[in-house]
This record gives C-alpha cells, sequence and structure tokens, in this order.
C-alpha cells in the first residue's frame, strides 16, 4: 500500500465519522444556506496567464507524510499574510489533520485576513466533502485523480459526479494528475475542466522532476492550450519557473520551499522575481 492508498482509506473512515456527527442533509443544508465570500479562484490564475505572468499558489503547509514537520513556528494566518504581501495570486490551505497536521477552521481564520482566493488542499473522495468545502468558506477544491485510480478504490465515474457536483456549487476545481494516464481520464471524465495540476512528485518514490510537467503539456499541447496549467511539487527557485515559462506554464503551486524560509514574505518576492 502507497501512502496514498493509506490516505484515502483513512479519508474514507473520516469521512464517515464526520457524518454520524453532522448528516450529509445536513452538511448540504448549511451549504446552501451558508453567506459565501466566494473568490475567483481560477480566473485570476487565467488573467495571470493572459498576460504571461506568474500566478502563485502558495500553501500553507506545516507538514508532509514524506517530510515530517515543515515548520515548527506554525502560524497559519500570519503565514498567508506573508505570502499576500509578497504577491501570491493565490492559497493552498491544507486541511488534513492526520498526515498533513492541517485544520478545517484554517479557511476561515485566513480569509478574515487575507483577499486572496483559497483552494482547499485534502483528499476529496466523497460528496460530503464537496457540501463541507463550501459550508467551509473555500473557493477552489483539489480532485485528484489518482484517489480514484487505486485498484482498491478505482471509481472514475465517481470523480465525474464529484467534478459537477464542485461545479453546481460554485466551487472552482484543480484537477491534478501525475502521468499520461491519469490525464487522459481528466480529459474523458471532467468534460470541460480549465484548471489542471500536474504534480511532478513520484508517489511511490517522492522523487520530483520538472519534466513531468514539460513532457505532458508538450505531448497533450491541444487538449490542454486553452486550459491554465499549474506545475506542483519540486519549484525552488525563479529558474525553475522560467524552465517551465518555455512551455507555457505561468501557474505554479509552491509550499515546501516558502514554509521553510525564516522570512516567507521576502522568499516569496524572491521567488516571483527576475532576479
Amino acid at each position: 500500500m502507497n501512502i496514498l492508498e493509506e490516505i484515502i482509506a483513512y479519508k474514507k473512515t473520516e469521512v464517515d465519522k464526520a457524518s454520524s456527527v453532522i448528516s450529509f442533509d445536513e452538511i448540504k443544508k448549511k451549504a446552501k444556506s451558508v453567506n459565501r465570500d466566494k473568490r475567483p479562484f481560477y480566473q485570476k490564475l487565467k488573467d495571470k496567464k493572459d498576460k504571461k505572468e506568474i500566478g502563485l499558489i502558495a500553501e500553507v503547509k506545516k507538514a508532509s507524510p514524506s517530510k515530517g514537520i515543515i515548520r515548527k513556528d506554525f502560524n497559519p494566518v500570519e503565514i498567508a499574510c506573508a505570502y499576500e504581501a509578497g504577491g501570491a495570486s493565490c492559497l493552498s490551505v491544507l486541511t488534513d489533520k492526520k498526515y498533513f497536521q492541517g485544520d478545517e477552521k484554517y479557511i476561515e481564520q485566513i480569509k478574515k485576513k487575507v483577499s486572496l482566493p483559497i483552494l482547499r488542499k485534502d483528499f476529496i473522495v466523497d460528496p460530503y466533502q464537496i457540501y463541507e468545502s463550501v459550508f467551509l468558506g473555500a473557493d477552489c477544491v483539489l480532485l485528484i485523480v489518482g484517489a480514484f485510480t487505486l485498484e482498491a478504490y478505482c471509481n472514475t465515474t465517481l470523480l465525474g459526479d464529484l467534478y459537477k457536483l464542485s461545479q453546481d456549487n460554485d466551487l472552482d476545481i484543480l484537477v491534478e494528475v501525475h502521468d499520461e494516464r491519469e490525464l487522459e481520464i481528466a480529459l474523458e471524465t471532467c468534460k470541460g475542466m480549465s484548471l489542471v495540476g500536474i504534480n511532478n512528485r513520484d508517489l511511490k518514490t517522492f522523487e520530483t522532476k520538472l519534466e513531468t510537467t514539460k513532457r505532458l503539456v508538450t505531448k497533450y499541447k491541444r487538449d490542454l492550450e486553452n486550459k491554465v496549467i499549474v506545475s506542483e511539487s519540486g519549484i525552488f527557485k525563479n529558474s525553475d519557473i522560467k524552465l517551465l515559462n518555455e512551455s507555457d506554464v505561468y501557474s505554479f503551486l509552491v509550499g515546501e520551499s516558502l514554509m521553510r524560509e525564516k522570512d516567507i514574505k521576502k522568499a516569496t518576492e524572491l521567488l516571483l522575481t527576475n532576479k
């Protein structure tokens, strides 16, 4: 069992536990009645791409399964404010507790202090989580194609259903792929998707290669030409961004390299400059 299989298995039990406290009908009702402050996640990145400017999704992340604790002095609101001051376009906020030491409450706390759109970074495998994301105040959700192609949980129909449900609830959707097979599934299942994340990390070896993004955008150029491509993982400096700009990629999700910096605002500014 790889780490994604382990997380998805646990996530299903977590959803069952949550729905025993607040039922599916209740969370759906809460989502429908919440006073939303919906912010344009996709559009902000598209505007950046159209101007050939860098669209940075800066990640608020305390820990990860592969690296353990990334930042000990972790204050999610202060970090989010530093990202905004440094020039980030959007935020990615980890809400998974067990594996990333995130928390659902971070979204609301951060939204009160920053104006940036927020991606709920979690492992979405159930309709319950879509309504939950709306209620929490997320502007965008992540759908990881690999989570729906695992041998034990293979269900690409569910992927399509969650994509459509997200659309129906006015959520932007970042559809994440790791390779050709997953991208082809995404293109077939998530009809009309506009935001595609290409994760450069191999989930089996945890090795990251920026070549993954370059290879996929070149091989599927026609299929991806009208979409915003977000390169994820393995981006540490401006030269990495410039390398991917050559493949017409202008949006990036960066977490670990910025989270390890003492001065996050300055580190964000440096990542976004030509220096």
